[in-house]
């Protein structure tokens, strides 16, 4: 009964009423967060321009305040997302210089590499296309070991019973 009788102090109440300040925290944290978030978009788009594969991140309920270990966790997971986008950026650069480096030995050597094909995917490049160590003049040469990298020249056209067609330009029967 003591206690409840006892008139607060000055010093009491200022330790009591102040809350820690979380703001300079929280601003903190959202900085990094959206650091990260762009430079999250930055890779994803820098490693696949066509497509946008992005990871969700998990959904939420609505509207809400973060509190610091929320916030935290948020930062951490963007950070985890980023340096998994890093990594794959790494191993897709890796593995079109290890193509670039093949079409070049395709090309010196075309006998050593017979039947090898590498796309234009595969170097990166926008588009169709394909190298293609192929014998020269079909059982002949490849009898008679003369290789040639064949270069397609883009996309196959679009024929077959599934393709469509544009009605401007397609054959009308005649009167």
């Amino acid at each position: 009964m003591a206690l409840l009788e006892q008139v607060p102090t000055a010093s009491t109440r200022a330790r009591v009423a102040a809350p820690p300040d979380e703001r300079a925290a929280r601003r903190t944290l959202r900085e990094q967060i959206a650091r990260l978030e762009g430079d999250l978009g930055a890779a994803v788009l820098a490693a696949y321009p066509a497509a946008l594969p992005v990871p969700a991140s998990a959904p939420v309920g609505g509207p809400r305040l973060l509190d610091l270990g929320a916030l935290e966790r948020v930062r951490d997971d963007l950070a985890d997302r980023l340096a998994a986008a890093r990594g794959d950026l790494a191993r897709q650069a890796a593995a079109q210089s290890e193509a670039r480096l093949l079409v070049e030995r395709m090309l010196l050597e075309p006998a050593r590499y017979k039947w090898v094909r590498v796309s234009r995917e595969d170097l990166g490049l926008p588009g169709c296309g394909h190298w293609h160590v192929r014998p020269r003049l079909g059982l002949v040469g490849m009898l008679m070991g003369w290789w040639q990298v064949k270069i397609s020249s883009g996309c196959p056209l679009a024929e077959g019973p599934g393709a469509t067609r544009d009605p401007q330009h397609s054959p009308r029967p005649s009167p």
